[in-house]
């Protein structure tokens, strides 16, 4: 699993995470490419190296034409306008989908602070040119570089205030505060908006967890700068590789997780699949349902989350308000794990990755990934356990040189 990890020593904003991945070794011919496949004009981006403290970093800048420019305030696209911008262009499915849930937790987001709807509010930050430039290249900047997990440290925000089209507001913007719910920050002594809302919805939206840097085994560093003066280095910096091996032995994996769990017995049943999936999202690890029978004899069911230990206060906040209960219980658990391996393997329907489980170097379980074979399934329009056996038939050829 190749990994990116984000650390997040002087705020995050989208154009810093580009210039990061840029440094890291993303190409900005590619990158200019597929940019160019969004269809929209009237910019074009440059990148430059840039010294701070002593450090050398890569600066991306979106330079918008004379026209645009002139009109940049008469102009706000909403998430539909942006929807229909993405869907309509030759980016590969997996940028489209990134692309799509920054935007949407962003749109969220500024629906929220202007008391509207999603569907109502023209909101600045996410139509101007500029941020969209931010987010797909992002998007597109983890997807060419491989990145398979996405992992933050804790953010420094800022404090102070700032203008803006709607006059003066406090350092962290209302919308980035609405972002950052359920993720752990604080304001630090700086006074300038170190995290914006573009930055903040990148994290949010690719982030699985906000954490100290955990151990890595590190093949690449990038540098991405921003516009400010600091104290400190105004980089953010990300470091790429692998997460390092935590076995016990070369037999077996241990760690330790939070199991955190709840019992229901009032709740619409339609409810469960939204608060499984919003769990997932926020970073369970695994989530599954138990039927009981409760006091009284009521039939009930106990919700079980599987958790990193640092995200159990985060995932518990979504017990709370997303279902109807009024409390949860949660110990410690120890896991013991085959070592897995993502492999990605060519077929007739396009790349499905096949995850295997090994022990002692001997294969002892692989299964296609069932997202993967569901949108070949809707591309081609074939049956999905044919793409699954495909994927099996296809991953056996290949098996023996891994």
């Amino acid at each position: 699993m190749k990994v990116a990890y984000f650390d997040c020593f002087s705020g995050a904003a989208g154009d810093m995470i580009v210039g990061a991945l840029l440094d890291a070794g993303l190409s900005l011919e590619e990158l200019n490419s597929e940019l160019n496949k969004l269809n929209i004009h009237g910019w074009k981006v440059t990148a430059e190296k840039v010294s701070k403290h002593g450090i050398t970093g890569t600066k991306f800048n979106v330079i918008l034409d004379h026209d645009h420019t002139h009109h940049h305030n008469h102009h706000h696209r909403n998430i539909h306008d942006i929807k229909k911008i993405i869907a309509s262009s030759t980016l590969d499915e997996p940028v489209k989908d990134m692309a799509l849930k920054i935007f949407e937790k962003l749109a969220l987001a500024e629906a929220k602070v202007h008391g509207t709807t999603i569907d109502n509010i023209h909101f600045h930050e996410v139509g101007a040119l500029d941020s969209i430039i931010d987010i797909v290249g992002t998007a597109v900047g983890l997807y060419k570089l491989g990145i398979d997990k996405v992992i933050s440290s804790p953010l420094v925000t800022g404090t102070g205030f700032v203008q803006c089209a709607h006059g003066t507001i406090p350092v962290p913007a209302p919308a980035t505060v609405e972002l950052l719910k359920g993720i752990p920050y604080r304001h630090g002594d700086i006074k300038e908006e170190l995290v914006t809302p573009t930055g903040a919805a990148v994290l949010a939206a690719l982030c699985t967890e906000f954490k100290p840097m955990p151990q890595m085994i590190t093949s690449t560093v990038g540098y991405g700068g921003g516009t400010k003066d600091l104290p400190v280095p105004n980089f953010i910096r990300v470091h790429i590789g692998e997460l390092a091996d935590t076995c016990c032995d070369q037999e077996k994996c241990i760690d330790t997780v939070r199991v955190i769990e709840t019992n229901i017995d009032d709740m619409n049943p339609e409810l469960y699949s939204f608060v499984t999936n919003r769990l997932m999202k926020k970073g369970a690890l695994d989530v599954y349902i138990s039927q009981v029978i409760m006091k009284k004899g009521r039939p009930g069911c106990v919700l079980h989350v599987l958790a990193p230990p640092e995200l159990e206060e985060q995932l518990g906040q979504v017990i709370l308000h997303e279902t109807t209960s009024i409390g949860y219980r949660s110990y410690s658990a120890r896991r013991r794990m085959l070592e897995r391996k993502i492999i990605p393997v060519e077929t007739s329907y396009g790349v499905i990755r096949v995850k295997a489980a090994y022990q002692n170097g001997k294969l002892i379980n692989a299964a296609p990934e069932y997202e993967d074979c569901i949108k070949a399934a809707n591309t081609y329009g074939k049956q999905v356990k044919n793409i699954y056996n495909k994927a099996i038939e296809e991953f056996a050829k290949k098996k023996s040189n891994l």
